[in-house]
């Protein structure tokens, strides 16, 4: 309410900021394990005084620095871009409660980067012992980063003390950080292997490339081993509401928790039966495959992530569309248009019942619905009666648990009934027909101002 809305036509901003983070934490967790590949392959070459393994590792580096460094810190930038205009006041109360963390994980990524590019540029500058230990730096502050980046995350889903005592560490150090923590660790180190195999493939000497690509497969087997053990730890302390929808709560959840654990059951049974044990079967094609379904796996665990979370945003604090828990009785009584700062109209009634509705949704709606296009409203009331959707407004978040409760007057609860029932076509009226009847109620509006 205390911000403007940013309306992305089609995709919405929430499927926005998905797409962004999907990419975004495909790259970054590799940041983490493919740091550890590099500088435990290369202490492994020295090791064994594998001057084929080293000059891999040193090829390898280049392809790590490129994504990482490039892709990695861009996209991490166009998350904070994202979740600023979709999300402000959730944004705001992130970087509120956790300002000291952000500060001290800007320190890690700091170092993190200029690590990098040391142990990049230190090939053939640095002795041995120098260059494994810009290396083991490089890896300690990445994976602190990913450490204090977890705790906000979790945070987000299982605030549990914070909600009373507001601290900053009950907040961080909340019931999933650790198991959290635990499982993205693992996550990196499996996809430290994946993205190995994709550089193994474009090895030139069979031996160097068998012995590469099984190397890389067994990170991508000792990565998953985890999962077994620390996914039930995790889902055993998440709140029991959010539990239930991955569990058949939401048909949607469901069948995308369930896609996460075949697509990466599938990416091990891959791993084990080619790479792993028939390195000579393994090929560009095969790792593209893999490369594929490891970026839908990614994708489908952090959509499940966001999906068990609501109707919160931040779960029992703040509700999806940035209205707080706290906030819900008063603007109950006093109303929302009448304190939302960008609201184009005050008054749901006065003549400008549509006018009304359509601010109503973009203030209670938008956040997670588009009209036409990704979770659209058209077809959702497509032919529904005004007076149906006032009522399923009216109990909407007991109707459907995972959405948050309608939040205002009577009176605005029927603007936005009446809006929904245009956009659906069952109105007097039908889009874009209401639009621009939207458009006259505003300047009539202004006329009698005048």
């Amino acid at each position: 309410m205390n911000y403007p809305a940013w309306d992305v036509p089609l995709i919405g901003g929430g499927l926005l900021i998905g797409l962004i983070a999907i990419l975004h934490v495909f790259v970054a967790h590799f940041a983490v394990g493919g740091g550890l590949f590099l500088v435990w392959t290369e202490a492994r070459a020295y090791r064994r005084n594998d001057a084929a393994l080293l000059g891999y590792v040193k090829r390898h580096s280049s392809f790590f620095v490129l994504l990482v460094l490039v892709f990695g810190a861009v996209s991490g930038v166009g998350i904070w871009w994202s979740i600023g205009l979709v999300h402000p006041p959730a944004t705001s109360a992130l970087i509120h409660t956790f300002v000291w963390g952000w500060a001290i994980e800007w320190v890690f990524f700091f170092v993190e980067i200029a690590a990098a590019f040391v142990y990049y540029y230190g090939w053939d500058r640095l002795d041995n012992r120098a260059h494994l230990t810009v290396g083991w730096i490089y890896f300690g502050a990445a994976w602190l980063s990913l450490f204090v980046i977890n705790g906000i995350l979790t945070f987000m889903l299982t605030p549990g003390r914070w909600l009373a005592t507001g601290t900053f560490a009950d907040g961080f150090f909340n019931p999933t950080m650790v198991p959290s923590a635990v499982i993205r660790t693992a996550s990196a180190v499996a996809l430290a292997g994946l993205y190995a195999l994709v550089t193994a493939a474009r090895v030139g000497d069979d031996a160097l490339r068998h012995r590469v690509t099984r190397y890389a497969a067994g990170w991508i087997l000792a990565g998953a081993l985890v999962f077994p053990f620390a996914g039930p730890w995790y889902i055993s302390l998440i709140p029991s509401a959010a539990r239930e929808i991955s569990m058949g709560g939401a048909a949607a959840v469901t069948i995308f928790a369930g896609m996460s654990i075949a697509l990466s059951a599938l990416i091990v049974a891959i791993a084990f039966l080619g790479p792993f044990n028939r390195p000579d079967f393994s090929n560009p094609l095969l790792v593209g495959v893999m490369v594929v379904l490891g970026l839908g796996v990614t994708g489908v665990t952090e959509w499940v992530r966001e999906a068990v979370r609501k109707p919160y945003i931040i779960y029992g604090y703040m509700y999806s569309n940035g209205i707080r828990v706290q906030e819900v009785s008063a603007l109950s009584q006093t109303g929302v248009l009448p304190v939302a700062k960008w609201a184009s109209v005050t008054d749901a009634g006065g003549g400008q019942q549509l006018r009304a509705g359509a601010e109503m949704f973009r203030i209670e709606c938008r956040s997670c619905h588009t009209i036409d296009g990704y979770n659209a409203m058209r077809p959702l009331v497509k032919g529904w009666r005004e007076q149906f959707i006032d009522y399923q407004l009216e109990r909407l978040n007991e109707l459907k648990g995972f959405m948050p409760p309608f939040v205002g007057r009577p009176a605005e609860r029927r603007a936005l009934a009446r809006w929904l029932a245009e956009v659906g076509g069952s109105g007097p009226f039908s889009m874009p027909a209401a639009q621009s009847r939207v458009r006259n109620e505003s300047a009539g509006a202004e006329e009698v101002a005048r």
